[in-house]
């Protein structure tokens, strides 16, 4: 946006329009004791050319995952981006658009998420698909109200191995509704086995939450788990299966329509979307279309036009802004346009094959720096199940000490188990590592050598 500044006669001319005779007399509503009396702690004004070159020392001073060889994980991943992705969506008939409300005048928008919904539900195994969600957390609440909604039960099963971030908005969502929230704990192979699920099944389930790869990268019994939750209900609606993915492990590993899931969540920041700085994200959302009515959101349909034409339209918007309060099945407002736009372009620039290739690079990357890792003195795979390309390691020293050796060398080497990023799930010596098709084999081995000379 560009900086136009105003002149002192604009701004007299500004005030005697309203009726005013300063700008102190706008904040007279303000408390005296409220404002800031003084001049602000700012350095002198600059010419622009000096303006820009404090700019670029600034600048200057950070490292982002562009400049440094990145394994961070933990739910936002350093993936490709195709080139033309950045020139298309830069457009300004994509970038300052608004989400559509009047279908037909939004024939463009709505055909990009109709093509959107079509390739999500491909890569779940799911029937139907939405328009997209503000990002995966907040698109597993909502799996868990369609799931009250739908079943009429009040319980709610989580599984322990589900990202923190993850149950943090789910109880948030939760909490103001007579909905109890049981944690189902993983064994202590980091995964959860059907049998803990018998345990905790019941007729009062409304679902189970199960995110498959989890919070430490390790690949879930889907399968089984969520056949032991409906064989534990006898009477009233089976409960849901929500399953929590990650798109592009879907490419490769059998994916949440495949397991006998009902509804499947994720994020989408895997499919073309930037790390920029933790957000925004895209929140993916698909079900069977037992649950099409019950579903947040927006539903693009494809229809025809009054000569024929083919035609794209809102077909569902069961919102509060839509239909009466106590009829709408979530108060979500919008969805990522933008984002889903991008997902689109990625996912369709890639295509099947193109997705299968990047998750068979992740996961062999992933394995060979594991087993490379293991034969270092002092470190070793903390779980013994399947990952997919997040793996988590023990370190002969907290693994806060390793991430800042690994920083000198260029290297983002993870994150650690007891940080805040991470609910502090874990101990002070475990790291969280992550490897995407991006990270070439010099990468890998530097990471490598950079773990080798640390001593514990």
């Amino acid at each position: 946006m560009d900086y136009t500044s105003i002149a002192p006669d604009q701004q007299r001319e500004m005030l005697d329009a309203i009726g005013v005779d300063s700008v102190d007399a706008l904040f007279e509503c303000i408390p005296p004791d409220a404002r800031v009396n003084e001049p602000l702690n700012l350095p002198p004004a600059m010419s622009e050319l000096e303006l820009q070159r404090e700019l670029a020392r600034l600048s200057g001073n950070n490292r982002s995952a562009a400049d440094l060889s990145c394994f961070v994980g933990g739910g936002a991943y350093d993936h490709f981006i195709p080139a033309f992705i950045d020139q298309l969506i830069s457009r300004g008939e994509f970038l300052t658009a608004y989400t559509p409300y009047q279908g037909e005048a939004s024939q463009g928008s709505l055909q990009a998420f109709f093509e959107f919904q079509t390739q999500v539900t491909r890569i779940t195994g799911m029937d139907v698909a939405n328009a997209s969600l503000y990002e995966g957390a907040s698109a597993a609440g909502e799996g868990v109200l369609l799931a009250i909604n739908a079943t009429s039960k009040n319980v709610v099963l989580v599984a322990s191995s589900l990202h923190p971030d993850y149950k943090t908005v789910l109880h948030t969502i939760l909490s103001d509704l007579p909905v109890e929230v049981r944690e189902v704990p993983a064994g202590d192979d980091g995964v959860l086995s059907a049998d803990a699920v018998v345990e905790h099944a019941g007729d009062d389930i409304a679902c189970l939450v199960q995110q498959s790869p989890n919070a430490r990268g390790l690949i879930e019994d889907w399968s089984g788990c969520f056949k032991a939750l409906k064989d534990g209900s006898s009477t009233g609606k089976a409960p849901l299966a929500i399953a929590i993915c990650n798109p592009i492990a879907c490419a490769l590993l059998k994916n949440p329509g495949d397991c006998g899931a009902d509804v499947a969540c994720g994020e989408g920041q895997p499919l073309g979307i930037p790390l920029q700085l933790g957000g925004p994200y895209l929140g993916l959302f698909a079900a069977k279309k037992d649950y099409l009515r019950k579903m947040p959101g927006r539903l693009v349909g494809m229809t025809q036009d009054a000569q024929g034409r083919r035609a794209f339209c809102l077909s569902l918007q069961t919102r509060e802004q839509h239909i009466r309060g106590a009829k709408a099945t979530s108060n979500v407002c919008t969805n990522q346009g933008l984002l889903a736009l991008r997902a689109t372009m990625y996912m369709s620039a890639m295509g099947r094959t193109g997705l299968r290739e990047v998750a068979e690079q992740s996961w062999h990357k992933a394995h060979d720096l594991a087993r490379k890792i293991d034969t270092l003195p002092g470190y070793a795979h903390a779980d013994s199940g399947h990952f997919f390309n997040e793996f988590v390691v023990t370190c002969p020293v907290p693994a806060r000490d390793v991430l800042a050796h690994c920083k000198t060398k260029g290297l983002l080497a993870g994150i650690p188990m007891d940080s805040q990023r991470l609910g502090g799930s874990g101990s002070a010596n475990e790291l969280l590592i992550a490897v995407t098709e991006k990270r070439s084999a010099a990468e890998i081995n530097a990471l490598v050598a950079a773990l080798s000379e640390i001593k514990g």
